[in-house]
């Protein structure tokens, strides 16, 4: 595993639980609003962790915390992702999987051997939109068979759209709502433009008026 970063201790990307969470590094995606081009651009990237300096910090940290949020970057790049899971469960963690669901086949591999106890998948936009908000050519029925093997998983999850006006529009959700189906829970989150992002381009992009954003939030899925 090449870890990027390592926060000790938080309270809110876990949902109801004390956890911790683990960067990796690399992606295959070019998401142009991610805050973290570190762990996304192979340039910026800083030495990884070392791995057993990791599990030493989770050893000394059992029954302090409860979960281990894996995120990063794309997780489910990595190789050794399975293993490396099966290690943190071992020291007795629940464990949270963020990814962008662009392998399907690790996501069902993970699911299968019950690794992952809490997946979030990010949709990026429609299936219409999904390669310009990505900043890549997306396999579209990967994304869709990722979303089906979460939802049949058994255990907990949720889907999330950051929303970048250009992007993602009230038309846009609704159809990822179609995408989803019954999924609950979905959450819209308002795309960030302040601080470090992979392309500082967007700096000056406009934003949502009231009303766009606003329809955006009318939406139900």
């Amino acid at each position: 595993m090449l870890l990027g970063g390592l926060l000790k201790f938080t309270l809110i990307d876990y949902p109801g639980r004390l956890a911790a969470v683990l960067f990796t590094q690399g992606c295959n995606f070019r998401c142009p609003f991610c805050h973290n081009p570190e762990l996304v651009l192979p340039d910026l990237f800083h030495a990884p962790l070392g791995v057993e300096e990791v599990f030493v910090f989770l050893e000394k940290r059992r029954g302090q915390l409860q979960g281990i949020v894996v995120t990063g970057g794309e997780p489910t790049l990595h190789p050794d992702l399975p293993e490396f899971l099966a290690r943190i469960k071992a020291l007795g963690y629940l464990v949270k999987l963020d990814t962008n669901g662009s392998r399907p086949d690790v996501v069902r591999k993970l699911a299968e051997a019950r690794l992952v106890d809490y997946w979030a998948m990010d949709i990026k936009s429609s299936l219409a939109n999904y390669c310009k908000a990505s900043g890549v050519e997306v396999d579209l029925e990967a994304i869709k068979t990722s979303i089906a093997v979460i939802k049949a998983a058994g255990v907990e999850y949720e889907f999330r759209t950051t929303a970048l006006k250009g992007l993602v529009d009230d038309r846009d959700i609704v159809d990822i709502g179609s995408l989803l189906g019954s999924s609950q829970p979905y959450h819209v989150r308002r795309g960030n433009l302040q601080g470090k992002i992979l392309d500082s381009g967007l700096a000056d992009r406009p934003d949502y008026s009231v009303e766009e954003w606003a329809r955006i939030q009318a939406v139900k899925i």
